[in-house]
């Protein structure tokens, strides 16, 4: 089939080749159906071998208003946000002027012939795309047309940057879950779109992709909320109680959507679990701390406005000791704030969730494998400290897919801490407290209800107590619990999750970050390389901090702590731990709804330390 072209490619003057070292913009609009074309972009991309990953940047109403979605290809296996895009796809007439001119100089653009090209530029090259004649021809449902239309844009850039078509049929029957009726639907005009570009296009840029190998190989896609979900499921969850909320709300949709197949008894039929959707966020964690007593491991997840109105439950599970682990998808605040960008903006809030003296156990997971293998630590230490466990992602991590290490198996025993049963509690007579420090870690003992011995009850208390859980006004009591409960904290620096280092014998300079910064960080280590700047770099994963980010602090003369909220949230955590370091800790810090990038990191870093 021959469509005419309307206009034909505006060539710049130079075209110089780029082999899989550039970023995709697609521009659409929020609810087209432009996840599933973006998703088999990426899909295809990655097995053909290409480091690639995705951000997408979509509005928080449910649909019509604008939404891109970056992809990034490295050659050199980046996986931070770049800053720069050198292709874009144009399918949105409200942002055509304006993501035309966001190209980068030598780039080229895409568009929907139907939408005005404002200002053409002439270091870009244009490619019109007819997209209403090729829907029109393909003769679709009514229902389907806006959502396959976007297959148009898919097909056109298989022909120019030679995206390998099988490798794109074979994404959209995963993405169909191997359904062959709307995977053939839609690689049809994926066909339609690539032989109209084969015959009436003429290229004359110089970006293209090509199969590789050394970095993919035997590596994974995920997102972090899937991961976090499965990670709870296999580390032990009994009990999920929820309230939706952007970012997280995905995280207890798949514990919902994989438990029924991995917690089901296969002698019984029943489930060995339960996931309640809550009426809101104080009755969703009301539920974990009542179920956390009663001996379940119990989650829920959350984003920063939910997490704030958890702040008393998140106190009584601290002073009364029980086991409870909140994951908050972090998003931008204050208040309702941008519910659909990311951010880092609840990191102090967490550690000292709740009024009084109060600091909780916070872990920070940089990749999906991490989320998967700290869905089961988060229920390790919760039962071994018998306290609650916040655990740090971002909408970047949990909603953006990842290449990623395979999720291993827990091989360990789960650790359900310091459980008293029956014959122990016999074997001491009876006596034993609750709050008592008997190992001098500040961990007491407990018991869980329905232990078959009278001596097992005690209250639980969120008021005044001594060490056998008695109700107490007495000062001596009150202090002494506090010093024990510091007691177990310092205990908890020791077994949380330890940093990740990585040192150059040569560096006067050390970084510290967190989380899902972790592949710009690495990215601007290199640019600073280039640059004759050596530095080390220490990936916190953990709250409270050990004797090892000490020892880091201490190795270098200026230390910047980089993270992507507007205080330096981590950054004032660290110079309280350490108030002697705090001459030579920077703060490198910013917030604009966007993942850190490379360029921000190392030029950051290169200003500081001159």
């Amino acid at each position: 089939m021959t469509i005419a072209v309307r206009e034909a490619p505006a060539r710049p003057a130079e075209a110089a080749e780029n082999v899989n070292d550039f970023a995709i913009n697609v521009a659409t609009a929020n609810g087209s159906g432009s996840q599933t074309s973006n998703g088999v972009l990426v899909r295809a991309l990655f097995k053909m071998g290409i480091p690639v990953t995705a951000k997408n940047l979509f509005p928080s109403n449910i649909q019509g208003l604008p939404t891109w979605y970056i992809i990034r290809l490295s050659k050199d296996g980046y996986t931070g946000r770049r800053e720069t895009m050198e292709v874009q796809v144009c399918m949105n007439g409200r942002t055509v002027a304006e993501d035309m001119a966001q190209v980068a100089p030598g780039g080229i653009v895409l568009y929907d012939d139907s939408l005005p090209v404002a200002a053409r530029r002439k270091d870009v090259t244009y490619y019109p795309m007819p997209v209403k004649e090729l829907v029109k021809a393909a003769d679709l449902p009514f229902a389907l047309r806006d959502y396959v239309a976007n297959m148009v844009y898919v097909g056109v850039l298989a022909h120019l940057l030679e995206i390998d078509l099988d490798e794109i049929e074979a994404a959209l029957l995963w993405n169909f879950e191997g359904k062959p009726k709307p995977a053939k639907l839609n690689m049809d005009m994926v066909n339609r779109a690539f032989a109209w570009a084969e015959e009436n296009l003429t290229k004359t840029d110089g970006f293209r992709v090509a199969p590789m190998t050394g970095f993919n190989e035997g590596k994974i896609m995920a997102d972090g909320n899937t991961a976090a979900a499965l990670g709870a499921i296999f580390g032990g969850m009994t009990v999920t109680s929820w309230y939706p909320i952007t970012p997280a709300s995905s995280l207890a949709e798949n514990v919902s959507k994989y438990a029924p197949k991995l917690r089901t008894d296969p002698d019984t039929g029943q489930a060995t679990y339960a996931v309640i959707q809550a009426e809101d966020e104080l009755a969703a964690i009301g539920m974990v701390v009542g179920a956390g007593w009663a001996g379940a491991r119990a989650m829920t997840s959350t984003s920063g406005p939910g997490m704030s109105l958890m702040a008393e439950f998140a106190g009584l599970a601290y002073f009364a000791e029980i086991p409870a682990v909140v994951w908050n998808v972090q998003r931008m605040g204050p208040s309702t704030g941008l519910p659909t960008r990311t951010a880092q903006p609840d990191i102090l809030s967490a550690y000292y969730l709740s009024h009084g003296d109060c600091r909780h156990v916070v872990l920070f997971p940089a990749n999906p494998a991490e989320c998967f293998e700290f869905g089961a630590t988060a229920f390790d230490l919760a039962e071994r400290l018998q306290t609650l466990v916040l655990v740090l992602s971002d909408l970047d991590l949990g909603m953006n897919v990842h290449i990623t290490e395979p999720f291993a198996y827990p091989e360990k025993p789960m650790d359900r801490g310091k459980v008293l049963n029956a014959d122990e509690i016999k074997a001491l007579n009876g006596s034993w407290g609750r709050y008592k420090d008997v190992d001098g870690d500040g961990i007491g003992y407990r018991t869980l209800p329905g232990t078959p011995n009278p001596a097992a009850a005690y209250f639980a208390r969120g008021t005044g107590h001594n060490e056998y859980a008695v109700y107490s006004e007495r000062s001596e009591d009150w202090e002494a619990n506090l010093f024990r409960l510091r007691r177990k904290f310092d205990t908890a620096r020791t077994l949380v999750p330890g940093p990740v280092v990585e040192t150059d014998n040569d560096a006067e300079i050390g970084i510290i970050s967190l989380g899902s910064n972790d592949g710009a960080v690495q990215e601007a280590r290199s640019r600073l390389a280039a640059q004759g700047i050596a530095t080390s770099y220490l990936r916190l994963r953990a709250l409270p901090i050990g004797a090892s980010v000490r020892d880091f602090i201490h190795s270098y003369s200026k230390v910047f702590v980089v993270e992507a909220n507007f205080d330096g949230q981590l950054h004032n955590i660290l110079t309280t731990e350490e108030p002697a370091q705090a001459t030579k800790l920077f703060s490198l810090a910013k917030c604009d709804g966007l993942s850190l990038s490379a360029r921000f990191i190392a030029e950051g870093v290169a200003a500081g330390i001159n």
